[in-house]
């Protein structure tokens, strides 16, 4: 499974793939990117004269969501991610080698490929009795993730276990589980969160790092922008039906049969910055509020400790621009002729006021009068 020299393009066309079909799979790979026009040409040129890069998967404390969503990817299919275009050296989940064997190739690529292999980590560390509660290998994963980490060119925290630390990590914490990035700080690493992550974006990320050897832009928290840059809120199909307060009440009710907004229902997608209502899953199929559930918000940090799955966000005021336009025109009218009313009663106050003023006037001239 070494890497060597040998090209993405190399082994694609091994395999009797077609040169016009090479140029197709780069131009779905730089759209599903978001990439512009030229990208595709940039891509295609990458690889075909890059040698494949080697990456190595490991896993801390976490349940192998992650690796399940990324054998699902469409774009590009996970097949031509592993076997084409990356080097997959280590990954004790799927690879064949077991044991000393295994163990023996992280020593070689650390020695064959310092500084040039990507780090790929689905899972977290516990950090208490010195790391004892996930022994991998007969050690301490902090141990070995550390050790990986250091001749690394760049390193991959998948899912939200490996970004913000995810169940194992919520309150009380008996085993101090903690995001990869409090153990690795001298790396560049590139969050990639969910529960699990979206397939296309994982293989969207790791064929962007091994088309262009570097790595994507990151947000704040170092998330790629490409895929984090936008609320769920604001692609989501039902955004229309939240402006117009229109919401689900109650699970089976006839608002929830019409596709009406969950978010009274405790949807986070107003608060949650992922891709999953533009890419969707399972092939772009759909997405959990499209199947009728709302966003429980697992790309962000923190999700399992911010309130119930099902608790609403905060409390809004609407007035339902559809479902309640005659109630609106009423409280309309109901302003205006109180408004009427209270115009009328200055007006009184202001006249008698006047009047009483004047009255005042005239009897002083006619005390005057009357004295001289």
């Amino acid at each position: 499974m070494g890497a060597g020299t040998e090209t993405f393009y190399d082994v694609i066309r091994r395999q009797g793939i077609t040169r016009r079909s090479f140029h197709k799979f780069c131009s779905l790979t730089a759209t599903s990117l978001g990439l512009g026009p030229l990208a595709a040409t940039n891509i295609a040129n990458a690889l075909e004269t890059k040698p494949r890069v080697p990456v190595i998967w490991m896993h801390g404390l976490e349940c192998t969501c992650c690796s399940e969503s990324f054998i699902r990817s469409a774009h590009p299919l996970v097949k031509d991610a592993v076997l084409s275009m990356i080097s997959l050296d280590y990954d004790d989940t799927i690879m064949a080698a077991a044991g000393h064997q295994a163990e023996a190739i992280l020593e070689e690529t650390r020695a064959k490929y310092k500084g040039q292999y990507i780090l790929a980590v689905e899972g977290n560390p516990p950090l208490n009795e010195d790391g004892m509660y996930c022994i991998d290998g007969g050690k301490p994963f902090v141990e070995k993730l550390k050790l990986m980490a250091d001749d690394a060119m760049a390193v991959i925290a998948w899912g939200a276990c490996a970004s913000w630390g995810c169940v194992q990590a919520a309150k009380p914490n008996p085993t101090q589980a903690v995001p990869i990035d409090k153990v690795i700080t001298n790396k560049p690493i590139i969050k990639v969160p969910g529960c699990p992550p979206i397939a296309e974006v994982m293989t969207g990320v790791v064929t962007f790092v091994t088309t262009f050897g570097k790595l994507p832009e990151l947000d704040r928290q170092g998330r790629p922008k490409m895929f984090y840059s936008q609320r769920i809120h604001d692609k989501c199909y039902r955004r229309p039906h939240f402006d117009a307060g229109q919401f689900v009440e109650e699970w089976d009710d006839d608002a929830a049969r019409k596709g009406y907004c969950l978010y009274k229902m405790g949807c986070k997608g107003p608060t949650t910055y992922n891709a999953c209502s533009t890419v969707r899953w399972n092939g772009g199929v759909s997405f959990p509020i499209q199947s009728g559930h709302g966003c429980i918000g697992c790309s962000e940090d923190g999700f399992w400790d911010q309130g119930g799955f099902y608790d609403r966000l905060t409390t809004i005021k609407q007035f339902g621009v559809e479902a309640n336009a005659d109630k609106i025109g009423q409280t309309a009218a109901v302003v205006v002729g109180g408004a009427i009313v209270a115009h009328a009663g200055v007006t009184v106050v202001r006249n008698m006021a006047r009047r009483s003023k004047e009255n005042s006037t005239d009897n002083s001239r006619s005390n005057g009068k009357s004295a001289g």
